[in-house]
């Protein structure tokens, strides 16, 4: 199907760009000649002359604003002036400090709402300004092409890719530290970046949408690359609605992005649902639909006012071609295809392909090739800055080290002298270890051994409900074969149409086999309710709640000859207690090297410094020797303490009889172990029963709707079978019956098809058109596969019915002429383990099909039964490519009621 373009050139050109920060009129060039003099020499002065004048335009051409030069040329400035305050950054300490430059101050307004503003002595809001503006620049570029062309779409798609590469960098590098001034605005924060790169990258995944669609690409890419659009859109939506950006923007701005994001989801719902059409997938084409269509009308709501109209249009557009495909594919689906549509929370999120990523501006804001000011800090200054930072970290990890070592070395002895659980044990305070506790939990929170019996009651449920299921289809089978008898009897040779028995062979063959299923499934049922019973009292203990209730006390001594103990088990407390302060003194000594490291610069020291740079690196690195020395006291102080604990410990085992606890509660851990490895055997095998009874339920469905099909074909023929064997009774009409054809007996696939007549051939011989073959049964065969449709206007292949043509190798729907039937009995349905093979339990496994089958696409005509494979069952091994795929995944236990099951399984 042709899918009809839902934008407009018109409709892509509604975008949003970027204003650029305003700022008021500042003299770099006098403060910074003044420290050179003041720093370095007058003659260093002269020599910098070029650079501060280059600076000083810089500057003056940054405040003009955009209007002076075109946006390329803005662009570069931006670039070329940033670098230069890098350059400035490293060399000219500017803050409010007495010794730094002070008589600077940046003041930047904000650039969404232009009656606030920023001043700081600090470089750091002068350069997130810069980044700022030259983010807008690119957006404002990209907005700036012609995007009715393929290169103007491409050159517009980067352009925005470089102001989300901008917004990043700002975001990355300098927006924290921007923050951390006396003031700032909300438009150089971290979060309004952030929402800015993801707007930009929106954008220009928007212009690669754009040309997917003039380049024809298919529905399933065109629905990967909407969806994108959709999750950028989203995300910078997700942003805005959060503090600090919620009460900054213009309603505009969160109509816009709100309904952006709403319009390409919906779009991405239209494309794919295309693709789905041309695979015949309409019960999905119908919930993505849906699932667009209501997202559009969601975000009409929703949505504040202030939207441009051209956007409004487009959503009104896109809305209406989705309706029109929606309703199309209803029709179909409700004619043909009959499949049960899904609920659009069980479908899988869409697909999305992302073509766009943010410009990384490393290289091209990178200033260690600056030479502006390189006088200034000399090469072997940058080389001693990095050597002190090399020194630094060799004593940050050294330390550090030192600590982890010493932490560990507390834990393995304290675990080797049983510590502090012995402790615990004695003042009731029992535990189990963490995984054997997460174990047992698990258990309760199911249920408990006690939950079992609920259990076996629903496999006892379920095996019920197939045996009444399986009785009403034989039953139906039955009562037409009883039917057909009689007829037989009263009219005798003039009733000329098959036996029954001869047409539901296969059938019959079937609901025996799933007899003999259920009869097996039935003694392994037994096994499970006998191990249930026999190991109930092990599994008893995990009913103990707490289970920490099950655990043996440690017991004081029952005869105390100097009354100590109460003594000693203080001591050993207390040391303890003494133990755990000096890890939480090791805590802080690690987090205090970090900080001091973090806050460690000697740039402005190092550039300014006369003398010796080893004095002072050895006066800088001198900082960090208390912290050393605190981290040896500490390690030194643990070790002594370990030593006693050890004596304290030593004494406390002897008097209490330690020994004899472990051993005892051990024991408990293994019987606590044993219970659970048997209570989660038994578990599974309960899972793996109620799978098989779950999806041999549907096996037995669908072959009851078959045979109501085909009982209900047969009583359509034996209808007009009576009034033309009445006529032919009553000898009238002879020339009509001389004309009239004989009777066609359709497969089950063709249940809903009245019988055709054929006037080309004579009732004078008294047979059905099989009668030539007096020694053949007929045989039904399934319909051939239908036609795959392309579009919706196609017509629907049930509006003219045709003969049936023969089937093909590989039936489409799954019929009763087959000529292997789906289960082979060249070996047995199920396979139970010997005694020695470790799983006692095992239902039946039903057997594979093996004739290939579609996959299940309708609901009816599916395999009378899937087969069911797992390890509760130890079926026979099958080769790849054996056995189709069940119809659906059987939960386990069911918490959901699957489709075309009984009563029972309502909650």
């Amino acid at each position: 199907m042709a899918a009809p373009s839902s934008m407009t050139a018109k409709t892509a050109n509604v975008m949003l760009t970027i204003p650029e920060k305003k700022t008021v009129s500042l003299d770099l060039y006098r403060p910074l000649r003044n420290y050179i003099v003041y720093n370095y020499s007058e003659r260093e002065a002269q020599n910098l002359e070029d650079d501060l004048q280059t600076l000083k335009q810089f500057r003056s051409d940054i405040e003009r604003g955009p209007n002076e030069s075109s946006l390329p040329a803005r662009r570069d400035l931006l670039q070329n002036y940033y670098k230069a305050l890098c350059a400035v950054e490293s060399r000219f300490p500017i803050s409010p400090d007495q010794d730094h430059i002070n008589s600077v101050t940046f003041t930047w307004y904000d650039a969404f709402k232009n009656k606030l503003k920023a001043a700081q002595q600090n470089i750091y809001l002068e350069k997130a300004a810069v980044l700022f503006n030259l983010g807008a620049v690119h957006s404002q570029m990209g907005l700036g092409f012609d995007r009715s062309s393929v290169e103007g779409r491409r050159q517009g798609s980067h352009s925005f890719i470089a102001a989300a590469g901008a917004f990043a960098f700002l975001r990355d590098n300098v927006a924290m530290k921007a923050s951390m001034g006396s003031s700032n605005t909300v438009d150089v924060s971290v979060e309004c970046a952030g929402m800015l790169e993801r707007l930009m990258l929106a954008q220009a995944q928007e212009c690669v949408f754009e040309n997917s669609i003039a380049k024809g690409n298919t529905p399933g890419v065109c629905a990967k690359i909407s969806r994108q659009v959709g999750l950028f859109y989203e995300e910078a939506l997700a942003a805005l609605n959060v503090a600090p950006l919620n009460q900054h923007f213009d309603k505009a701005w969160l109509a816009h992005v709100q309904l952006k994001a709403s319009l390409f989801y919906a779009e991405a719902c239209y494309r794919y649902s295309l693709e789905l059409h041309d695979k015949e997938e309409i019960a999905e084409e119908i919930a993505r639909l849906k699932s667009g269509v209501n997202a559009l009308s969601e975000a009409r709501k929703t949505s504040p006012r202030g939207a441009p109209q051209q956007l409004l249009d487009a959503i009104t557009k896109l809305e209406a071609s989705s309706n029109l495909n929606l309703e199309k594919a209803i029709k179909e689906n409700d004619r043909v295809y009959l499949m049960r549509v899904p609920p659009a929370s069980s479908l899988p999120p869409l697909a999305a392909f992302s073509l766009v990523k943010p410009m990384q501006m490393n290289d091209i804001l990178d200033a260690s090739k600056e030479k502006m000011f390189s006088s200034l800090v000399p090469d072997n200054s940058a080389k001693a800055l990095s050597r002190y930072t090399e020194m630094v970290d060799d004593v940050i990890r050294t330390q550090a080290e030192k600590l982890q070592q010493g932490s560990e070395l507390a834990r393995v002895r304290l675990r080797e002298m049983d510590l502090p659980d012995s402790i615990l044990a004695l003042e009731g305070n029992l535990s189990l270890p963490v995984a054997l506790k997460e174990d047992v939990e698990a258990v309760q929170i199911c249920g408990g051994p006690a939950g079992l019996d609920a259990e076996m009651q629903q496999l006892r449920d379920l095996k019920r409900v197939n045996q009444e299921l399986l009785v009403q289809t034989e039953e139906l089978l039955q009562k037409e074969a009883t039917e057909d008898t009689q007829f037989r009897t009263q009219f005798g040779t003039r009733w000329a149409r098959p036996q029954s028995t001869t047409l539901t062979k296969n059938l019959q063959d079937r609901l025996n086999r799933f007899a003999a299923n259920l009869k097996q499934a039935a003694e392994s049922d037994a096994r499970i309710e006998r191990s249930v019973r026999d190991h109930a009292a092990l599994m008893s203990i995990l009913d103990c709640r707490p289970i920490e209730s099950a655990l043996p006390t440690l017991a004081r001594p029952i005869l105390s000859l100097d009354a100590t103990e109460d003594a000693i088990v203080g001591a050993l407390k207390q040391s303890l207690r003494q133990l755990e302060t000096l890890g939480a003194q090791r805590a802080g000594l690690e987090d205090m090297l970090k900080d001091m490291k973090r806050k460690d610069d000697i740039l402005p020291k190092l550039m300014t410094f006369t003398g010796s740079q080893e004095d002072l690196f050895r006066k800088e690195i001198a900082k960090y020797d208390h912290l050393c020395e605190e981290i040896s006291q500490n390690l030194e102080a643990q070790e002594q303490l370990l030593l006693q604990i050890q004596a304290q410990n030593d004494e406390f085992a002897s008097i209490f009889n330690l020994e004899d606890y472990k051993a005892s509660r051990e024991r408990i851990y293994k019987q606590i172990e044993a219970a659970i490895m048997k209570y989660q055997e038994i578990k599974e095998n309960i899972n793996e029963g109620l799978k098989f009874y779950v999806t041999l339920q549907e096996a037995i469905t669908n072959v009851k709707q078959q045979c109501s099909d085909f009982v209900m074909t047969r009583n359509m023929q034996c209808r007009e079978m009576m009034e033309d064997v009445q006529r032919q009774i009553s000898g009238l009409s002879f020339q009509d019956n001389k004309s009239s054809s004989g009777y066609t007996y359709p497969s089950v696939g063709h249940a809903h098809q009245p019988p055709r007549s054929n006037p080309q051939m004579s009732t004078e011989t008294g047979h059905i058109p099989n009668s030539s073959q007096p020694h053949q049964a007929p045989t039904y065969q399934p319909p051939p596969q239908q036609p795959t449709m392309s579009g919706y206007s196609q017509t629907s292949p049930y509006s003219s019915p045709q003969p049936p043509a023969p089937p093909p190798q590989q039936p489409t729907m799954s019929g009763y002429s087959q000529t292997s039937p789906p289960y082979s009995s060249s070996q047995p349905p199920y396979h139970f383990p010997g005694q020695g093979q470790g799983q006692p339990y095992s239902h039946p496994q039903p057997h594979p099909q093996h004739q290939q089958q579609p996959p299940p696409s309708y609901e009816y005509g599916q395999p009378a039964y899937p087969g069911w494979r797992g390890p509760y069952y130890n079926a026979p091994p099958q080769q790849p490519g054996a056995m189709p795929q069940p119809p659906y995944t059987a939960p386990s236990p069911y918490p959901h009621r699957p489709p075309h099951q009984s009563g029972y399984y309502r909650q």
